[in-house]
């Protein structure tokens, strides 16, 4: 504990002399996708919406309904020879299925459903992130450190899906993106404060991943993705005993595991017993061996928890003992383990450091830098 608290005031001590934040770049947008094969979609604005198509003219006040038809997009049961319309709110917001959001949304026909993009700027996304993936009565240290590891998994994606049809997901399949909610209280002002900080490794922005609880050392990149990143490498985490995460236990019907294993599509009979086949050096579970009717077959931890389902089993670090029809599971921690744990940097914040120090200790080797010094891509 007391090497750890030097390597964290040495990292303080590298903060001087402060940065101090610039604008970000004024053209920086991300696209979300804020839903994917819908049958419907309901938009509306309290000052009214500004629809245009590429090929119709589309008549709106404050509320439409979108479907797909069989060759173009229906709006209000109005035939459109357009599969895609762009919808903006009168005052700058729009609401899409109870979600407001700034900027501009795209709704497209893709496969006979919808989908609906939200092409925002860049700060009022991080916005929108940082209030729904951290408690905003958390310290205002903590919130700065999660918009800057936000802001930079943002750019992260922006960078690598510059040809996709979206950048990121609003889940947490990316990042949980709630929009205009939050957005001008606590969350709001830790953006702005940090306003165009990202890390950097190299001259590019990093994979700036985060989670819930570590409950022990944070973990390598290549133990989880099998991808070696130099400032993904784990930690000693000793700052979140307080999490409610900290330990847990779950039940799993094993019927239940032998299906959902099928759906994913590993080959498995009737389960017979588990063990664990291997771990990481952080303590997690690496792979599975699992025996059945037809076999031997070796599971990574991560899937196995995706399998299941991430609220079920929070983590890989855990112990289980099959008792008759059940898997008794009993872990620790929360989330992947990659990256900034966020519990650890609410009690880091507690402690006086400042959100440069927090971000730097969870992503070592990486420079916080100004998002307009990076080379453009």
């Amino acid at each position: 504990m007391r090497h750890l608290a030097q390597r964290l005031a040495v990292v303080s001590l590298l903060l001087c002399p402060v940065l101090v934040p610039s604008p970000a770049s004024a053209d920086t947008t991300i696209r979300v996708a804020l839903a994917q094969n819908a049958e419907s979609i309901a938009l509306s604005a309290s000052s009214g919406l500004l629809v245009k198509a590429p090929n119709d003219d589309v008549d709106a006040n404050g509320r439409i309904t979108v479907t797909a038809g069989p060759s173009g997009l229906v709006v209000d049961g109005q035939r459109l020879r357009s599969d895609r319309i762009e919808v903006r709110g009168r005052n700058g917001d729009v609401t899409v299925n109870n979600l407001t959001v700034a900027g501009r949304v795209t709704i497209k026909r893709q496969n006979g459903k919808l989908i609906a993009i939200n092409e925002v700027a860049l700060e009022d996304y991080v916005k929108g992130v940082v209030p729904a993936e951290m408690n905003a009565a958390w310290h205002p240290e903590a919130l700065k450190a999660q918009a800057m590891a936000a802001r930079t998994y943002a750019l992260y994606k922006i960078r690598q899906n510059g040809k996709k049809d979206f950048d990121v997901v609003a889940s947490t399949k990316d990042q949980v993106y709630k929009g205009r909610a939050g957005a001008d209280g606590p969350a709001g002002r830790a953006t702005d404060e940090t306003r165009g900080q990202v890390l950097a490794f190299q001259n590019e922005p990093i994979l700036a991943a985060f989670f819930s609880t570590a409950a022990g050392p944070t973990e390598d990149a290549i133990n989880v993705w099998s991808v070696d990143l130099p400032y993904l490498k784990g930690v000693e985490c000793p700052f979140d005993m307080n999490s409610p995460f900290f330990q847990w236990r779950t039940d799993v019907w094993l019927p239940l595991l032998e299906q959902r294993l099928r759906e994913e599509g590993f080959p498995v009979g009737v389960i017979a017993g588990l063990s664990p086949a291997s771990y990481t050096k952080a303590g997690r579970v690496s792979r599975v061996r699992i025996l059945h009717s037809d076999g031997e077959l070796h599971v990574k931890g991560e899937d196995l928890r995706r399998v299941l389902g991430y609220t079920v089993l929070a983590s890989t670090q855990f112990d289980f003992e099959v008792v008759g029809f059940q898997i008794q599971f009993t872990g620790r921690g929360a989330g992947h383990g990659v990256g900034l744990c966020q519990w650890g940097a609410k009690e880091l914040a507690e402690k006086g450091y400042s959100a440069d120090a927090i971000v730097r200790y969870y992503y070592p080797g990486a420079e916080i830098r100004d998002i307009s010094s990076l080379p453009r891509r």
